[in-house]
């Protein structure tokens, strides 16, 4: 029994504070954020709104994102969020571009006016109703005897003495049992309230679809061609080799009698090729999935492969764990193919590479200082790798002017998991 009174008054004390965070943090925040934002966009043409209209809704995203939170972990309702990815790479006039050309922006925007009035009236119901339950229970009957003023228009001492008080508490404690239940239910009708403008439109939800689809398509194609790519170069390569082995084994058996030193020179030559069809079957799997990434991780097989480069490349690697084999493989090619090209084409004199893990994402940076003019569209290796980023949501932006410096940056949403102590460190 007294397990059940507990947690009675539990969620009763919950409902209060609920309703009240709600209020305040209409009154509080989105009014004050909503009159900046609107400020901000008029102060555009002035040129202070370039740099300010991107900061407000930034803001206005995170109170958003934390209603989100609140409406999932109070009332079950899931708003899922509907931003387009910020594009890497991009000056004050790309942020602004970005933040206003995207819709969820500006429903947003809306939900921060709307919610002030919608806000005050279902957190007033969610606590006030507890509240006025408990002022009729404890406050009105203690009042009404020191002033002779009952509860409201309801009753009063004169009118009704004992009786009055009496219907006071029975009115307040009904009251005060109904705010258990009816709290919760306004808590969710903020909750449906928030998630008709902070959820994804269909139209957005449409697009999300496409997207997926023809990322999906590109992803299929990719693995397409690297089957056959693997394929060919198993036909081209070991294979030939292996047959050419065993050829030569078995003319050395036919001569071993005849001929020993001709066999003797036959099976130096197969012992040659095992070793060279071994070599390109090693090389075969580093391209597929290579044993430095599997054993030591992205930080590991980077700073490796770092080493193989005629160049010298600075890396920095803060990564406090491992990320899942997928993202984490299609990250290190994506770092390869970037230094592949450096080595190819860049002329560059020095490389270097920044990897981080921040909040849900991992950033790579890779840089040189050769002579630019990097474009994605005119070589299939940066396609390729937009491509295989685009498999998990990864973005890509270039930055390479004529006479360099190029800068690629690309990102990956991935969660970490094995927590590793390993002091990040730099190696040239």
């Amino acid at each position: 029994m007294s397990e059940l009174f507990r947690g009675y008054g539990r969620r009763f004390l919950t409902g209060i504070v609920r309703g009240l965070v709600q209020i305040v943090l209409a009154y509080a925040v989105n009014l004050p954020l909503f009159i900046l934002a609107v400020l901000s966009i008029a102060f555009i043409p002035l040129g202070a709104g370039v740099v300010l209209t991107p900061v407000m809704f930034q803001a206005i995203r995170t109170v958003a994102n934390q209603q989100r939170v609140w409406a999932a972990e109070w009332s079950g309702v899931k708003i899922p969020i509907p931003y387009r990815p910020e594009p890497a790479g991009t000056g004050p006039f790309g942020r602004l571009r970005w933040i206003l050309t995207d819709p969820a922006s500006w429903r947003d925007l809306l939900w921060t006016l709307l919610n002030v009035p919608i806000a005050l009236v279902l957190g007033v119901l969610a606590s006030g109703l507890a509240v006025y339950g408990l002022e009729g229970v404890f406050v009105a009957p203690w009042v009404a005897q020191i002033t002779d003023y009952g509860w409201g228009p309801f009753w009063t001492l004169d009118d009704y003495g004992i009786f009055g008080i009496v219907g006071t508490v029975v009115l307040g404690a009904a009251m005060t049992a109904a705010a258990v239940p009816l709290g919760p239910m306004f808590l969710k009708a903020h909750a449906l309230f928030g998630q008709s403008l902070l959820a994804p439109t269909r139209g957005a939800l449409a697009e999300r679809v496409r997207q997926l689809t023809e990322t999906r398509s590109e992803t299929v194609d990719a693995s397409a061609a690297e089957l056959r790519r693997i394929e060919r170069d198993l036909h081209d390569g070991a294979q030939a080799r292996l047959v050419a082995l065993s050829m030569n084994i078995g003319l050395a058996e036919e001569m071993m009698k005849h001929d020993p030193e001709t066999a003797q020179k036959l099976l130096a030559e197969a012992r040659e090729a095992s070793g060279t069809a071994l070599t390109e079957l090693r090389d075969l799997v580093r391209g597929i999935h290579p044993p430095v990434l599997a054993e030591r991780g992205l930080d590991g097989a980077v700073r490796a492969l770092a080493l193989t480069l005629p160049l010298p490349v600075d890396v920095r690697i803060d990564m406090p764990g491992r990320a899942e084999a997928p993202a984490e493989s299609a990250a290190y090619f994506a770092v390869a193919e970037m230094l592949a090209n450096v080595v190819k084409h860049s002329a560059a004199q020095r490389a270097w590479i920044q990897i981080e893990h921040t909040g849900d994402r991992l950033l790579m940076i890779i840089g040189d200082d050769g002579t630019g003019g990097a474009d994605p569209a005119d070589g299939s290796g940066m396609r390729g790798i937009e491509r295989r980023l685009a498999a998990f949501d990864g973005t890509m932006a270039v930055t390479s002017p004529p006479g360099g410096p190029t800068v690629v940056t690309m990102e990956l949403p991935c969660a970490l998991s094995s927590p590793k102590i390993s002091p990040s460190s730099e190696t040239g």
